[in-house]
């Protein structure tokens, strides 16, 4: 079995230790065409993004190992993988989100998916890191509910969340994922990631219904050590510059 680099989650620690916030831009590899994803790098590049989260809950297209390979060549932004299942894994990028959805009781997305991977993430030189991945109701199906087959945790039910992910962290996740989904409309409860933040010890990533610099700031404060942002940027690109000035801020 290869000796796994180990460099994005010691990052994430080391961030989280010193209380530096992260923003992490996600690309659909379906709608990242040419000139899209040239733009999504260069700003990216220019506006020091810490992370870029390569995936989805359902990819369709080829196109995974070109959106991959482009972001690795033309920056030195990490490129973390974060599949909807065996298809979104790809030997050029540094790490592997290896999702386990605790919010949900679909086994499949629970251990099913994983065992169908295992082989192709044996002899995997991907880092690979354990996350416990929360879908929270942002106010409509997501892809990621309909997908997957469960029902999100509630939004007004932050005791839940906490602990789930707490859950989480007892069974050995190196992170917590809370998740809205692709094309939320609302964000997760800045009650609600206090309220996980506080029950764990792990790098807490929230992400879906961020479409504004304002509710990127307000994840940050409520406890979010990065935050995630797909669908707004696919839509407005200049918005990376907006939210790394508050990250910075």
């Amino acid at each position: 079995m290869p000796t796994r680099p180990t460099k994005i989650l010691p990052l994430l620690l080391d961030k989280k230790a010193k209380g530096e916030k992260m923003f992490a831009v996600l690309i659909d590899p379906d709608k990242a065409d040419e000139k899209h994803l040239a733009e999504v790098v260069a700003l990216s590049k220019q506006h020091s993004v810490d992370f870029f989260f390569v995936g989805g809950s359902h990819i369709t297209t080829q196109h995974l190992a070109r959106v991959v390979s482009y972001c690795k060549a033309y920056s030195s932004i990490p490129v973390v993988l974060f599949p909807g299942n065996s298809s979104g894994i790809d030997e050029g990028a540094d790490a592997l989100l290896y999702l386990s959805l605790l919010s949900g009781r679909n086994p499949e997305y629970l251990i099913g998916k994983h065992v169908a991977s295992a082989s192709m993430l044996k002899n995997s030189l991907l880092e690979i890191i354990s996350t416990s991945y929360l879908l929270i109701d942002g106010g409509r199906q997501t892809t990621a509910s309909y997908i997957s087959g469960t029902i999100p945790i509630p939004s007004d039910k932050p005791e839940i969340a906490a602990s789930t992910a707490f859950a989480g962290q007892l069974m050995g996740h190196h992170i917590v994922f809370l998740d809205c989904g692709s094309g939320a409309e609302k964000t997760i409860s800045t009650e609600m990631v206090e309220k996980v933040k506080n029950w764990i010890d792990l790098p807490l990533l929230c992400g879906g219904g961020i479409d504004t610099a304002d509710k990127a700031a307000q994840m940050w404060q409520a406890g979010a050590d990065l935050v995630v942002v797909g669908n707004a940027i696919e839509q407005h690109p200049a918005l990376i510059k907006d939210i790394a000035h508050r990250k910075a801020s």
